[in-house]
C-alpha cells in the first residue's frame, strides 16, 4: 500500500505541497504525542492512534473472563518455558506512529532481556492478542491490523466473546494470513515456542483447568 501511495504522490504536481502539508500535520501531532506520554496515568487505559487520544471503557465481564482464562495459560506456559515477557491491558506498545495497550502481548527474550524495571513504553512485541468489544472492534479488525502488520509483528490473536471464535494470524511476507482452524480444535502459536491449547480453554472454565493441568 504504502507504495501506491507514494506513486500516486509523486504523480502529482502539487507533490511538494502534499509533502510538505504532511509534514506540518505530522508535526503537530508529534507535540501532542509527547503531550500525550506526559499526562496519562496508570489509572486509565488509553491510546493514542493517528493523532487522536482513545479513552477505554470498563470491560464487559465476559471479555475479563476470558482475558483471566488466557493470563493463566500463557502466563504460566511463558514463566514455567523462561521464554519472555508477557504483558497485559495496561502495557503500552510504541510503534511509528501510534501507541497501543493491547490486551495481550509477548516479548522474546531477545527483546525482553532489554527490558528495565521502570519501563513504561515497549516496542513492537512478537505476539498480540486482541479481544473485540462493541467500541474496539473496527480498530481491532482496522487501523490496528494494518499497524501490527506494518511493524513485523509475527502473530496477532483477535478474539470474539460473543461468537467464541479465535482468529490467528501469521506474518507471511509481511502480510497476515489467517490460519485455517484445526480439526482438533487446538491453536499453536507461531511466535510462542511450543503454545499448545484447546481454544475452548480460553472460553470454558473446565476446559481451561484442564488445559492448565497438561501445560
Amino acid at each position: 500500500m504504502s507504495s501506491r501511495i507514494f506513486s500516486e504522490i509523486m504523480n502529482e504536481p502539487g507533490a511538494y505541497l502534499i509533502v510538505h502539508e504532511v509534514t506540518k500535520a505530522l508535526d503537530e501531532e508529534r507535540k501532542r504525542r509527547l503531550k500525550f506520554y506526559n499526562d496519562i496515568t496508570e489509572q486509565e487505559k488509553i491510546e493514542f492512534i493517528n493523532g487522536e487520544i482513545i479513552v477505554h471503557s470498563p470491560v464487559q465481564k465476559k471479555h475479563n473472563q476470558i482475558s483471566l482464562r488466557l493470563a493463566h495459560l500463557l502466563g504460566i506456559y511463558v514463566t514455567k518455558s523462561r521464554l519472555g515477557y508477557l504483558g497485559m491491558e495496561k502495557i503500552m506498545i510504541t510503534l511509528t506512529r501510534n501507541d497501543y495497550e493491547p490486551d495481550f502481548c509477548y516479548f522474546r527474550n531477545e527483546k525482553a532481556a532489554n527490558f528495565s524495571d521502570n519501563q513504561t513504553l515497549f516496542p513492537a512485541p512478537d505476539f498480540v492478542v486482541e479481544i473485540l468489544s462493541p467500541s474496539t472492534e473496527a480498530r481491532d479488525r482496522g487501523i490496528k491490523f494494518k499497524d501490527y502488520q506494518t511493524h513485523g509483528i509475527e502473530e496477532y490473536w483477535i478474539i470474539d466473546p460473543e461468537l467464541e471464535i479465535l482468529e490467528q494470524y501469521h506474518l507471511i511476507d509481511n502480510k497476515y494470513e489467517l490460519v485455517p482452524s484445526s480439526d482438533t480444535g487446538e491453536v499453536k502459536s507461531f511466535a510462542v515456542e511450543g503454545f499448545q491449547i484447546p481454544i475452548r480453554a480460553i472460553f470454558d472454565d473446565m476446559e481451561n483447568l484442564k488445559a492448565l493441568q497438561n501445560l
